[in-house]
Parts: structure tokens; C-alpha cells; sequence
């Protein structure tokens, strides 16, 4: 069993990294893959564990593209933390990170929501904020009923608070990931859109602009979702990856490996991606 997808306090998570290994332990993973948004800083801790479990651990990222006007996830697997140009291209990212989210508070403000940069900021335990902690901010704030209240009425793609990160293409997204010896993956495709969305062309496109899996494991998927996505990886030759996008406390009820329960990544998919790393970093 195998988990590709997970989160650390260094985004939107609640675990540390080292929590994140021992859990993976204590569960029987074969692998797991700790991909946190647009950063690498966990990565280092996360690693250093290795000799103390049993369970290979995978250095990821999930990088935050911008596709047909939406915001599109791409999974990094296998990524060196070390390389340095991908350091410095993450590092502007964070730049940009921090540049949306105070306007986001601005936003909101003027949207009537007197939410403040440090209410926000008091609820990340790491200088890494995310939408989640925003969303959980306007909860505290009396401004959202719950977490997905706040997506629904302010900060979702569609809201009237949220910015968009400056436009980085899956193209680039790919291209960067490659050059960091790592295997792209494109990260639950189902929630990229509206349910009835036709994912054939787009999926062609995503590949042909270098993406080489798509998750065709993930925890929110129904049955039908799940053998629509098996099957269109298999008729791309895309490798269908899969985890349990995994944040702790921000998600109860999902458990590494096996999401709410029937989740189940085949262990073939690690070695399949293994597999696609560019030849100068095997």
C-alpha cells in the first residue's frame, strides 16, 4: 500500500513531518510522498527520518498552475529538495504566495470582512499560508459558518476575495519538475470541475504539454469517477497515481493510505513512476 499525495504543517497541514513518517510506519506503507504546496521546506525533515522507518519516503511537491481560467493542481514526485535552480523557482513562488494573500485580506475588507494579515497569519504554524487558513480565520472571525462556507461565499476560485496566484502554466510546471529529477503528476483531476466536466481533451493536452500521470486513486472520487479516470490514464498512457491528499486535523476522517477507507493505491504505480524519472537522475 502507497500514498503519494500528503501534507505537512509546512502548508495546510496539521502534522510535522516527522509525524508524517511515523504515521506511515505505523500504518504498513510501502511509500509515501509528502507534496506540500509550493514549498519545499518540510522536505529536509521529512527525509531525514528515512532510517528510522521502514516506509520509503518520497520528496514531492504540489505546485499551483492556472488552466482553462482555473486553478489546476501538479504533483512533483521524486523532486530534489537540493537542486538549486528548482530552490529558486519555488522560492519566487512563495514570493508570489505571500504577495496574493495580502491582497486577499484587502479583499476581504473591502468586501466588508475586517479580517487582519496577523489573524490570518496566527493560525499557520509556519510563515507557508494558505487558503485553508484563511478559510478557518473568517470561521473564527464569525464571518463563515465553516471552513467550506468560506470557500463557498469568499475565497474559492470563484469568490469575490479570491486571487489567483501570477499564471504559472502546467507546461512550465512539467518542465520544472523534470529538471529537479522528478515524475509530474496531475493532482485530483475530479475537482478541477464541475462534475459533469470531459476530461479526454484536457487530459491529452495536459500530457502533450508534459505531464506524465494523473490521480486516478483520490479519496473523493465515487466509483464510476474513479474507473473513468483509470480508464482514461490507461488510454493515454498516463500512469495513474493516487493518495489521500492527506492534512491531519483540516481533513477528519482521512487517514493516510487509505483516505476515509477504501482507498487503495497499487504498489506497481510507485515503480511505474520511478520509472519515467529522467534518465540523468536514475
Amino acid at each position: 500500500m502507497i500514498d503519494l499525495h500528503s501534507h505537512s504543517i509546512f502548508s495546510d497541514g496539521t502534522d510535522t513531518p516527522e509525524a508524517l513518517a511515523a504515521l506511515a510506519q505505523d500504518a504498513g506503507l510501502r511509500a509515501l510522498a509528502l507534496t506540500d504546496h509550493d514549498t519545499l521546506e518540510g522536505l529536509e525533515r521529512f527525509l531525514a527520518c528515512q532510517s528510522r522507518v521502514d516506509t520509503e519516503l518520497v520528496p514531492g511537491i504540489e505546485l499551483s498552475c492556472r488552466y482553462l481560467g482555473r486553478v489546476l493542481h501538479v504533483l512533483g514526485l521524486f523532486v530534489d529538495p537540493g537542486n538549486a535552480r528548482f530552490r529558486a523557482r519555488i522560492e519566487d513562488m512563495r514570493q508570489r504566495r505571500v504577495e496574493r494573500n495580502r491582497l486577499m485580506v484587502a479583499r476581504l475588507r473591502d468586501l466588508g470582512v475586517a479580517i487582519t494579515w496577523e489573524e490570518v497569519a496566527a493560525l499557520a504554524p509556519t510563515d507557508s499560508i494558505s487558503r485553508t487558513h484563511f478559510a478557518r480565520a473568517l470561521v473564527k472571525h464569525g464571518a463563515a459558518g465553516s471552513p467550506q462556507d468560506a470557500f463557498r461565499r469568499y475565497i474559492g476560485d470563484d469568490g469575490p476575495a479570491f486571487v489567483p496566484l501570477r499564471d504559472l502554466t502546467p507546461r512550465d510546471a512539467a518542465a520544472w519538475i523534470r529538471e529537479a529529477g522528478g515524475v509530474s503528476v496531475v493532482a485530483h483531476p475530479g475537482r478541477f470541475s464541475h462534475r459533469s466536466f470531459r476530461w479526454e481533451e484536457a487530459m491529452a493536452d495536459l500530457r502533450d504539454q508534459g505531464l506524465q500521470g494523473l490521480e486516478a486513486h483520490y479519496p473523493d472520487y465515487g466509483p464510476a469517477e474513479h474507473q473513468y479516470f483509470l480508464e482514461l490514464a490507461a488510454a493515454l498512457d498516463m500512469v495513474p497515481s493516487g493518495g489521500s491528499d492527506y492534512h491531519g486535523g483540516h481533513k477528519p476522517g482521512q487517514n493516510l493510505g487509505v483516505g476515509t477507507g477504501s482507498l487503495h493505491v497499487p504498489d506497481a504505480v510507485l515503480d511505474r513512476l520511478r520509472g519515467l524519472r529522467p534518465m540523468e537522475t536514475v
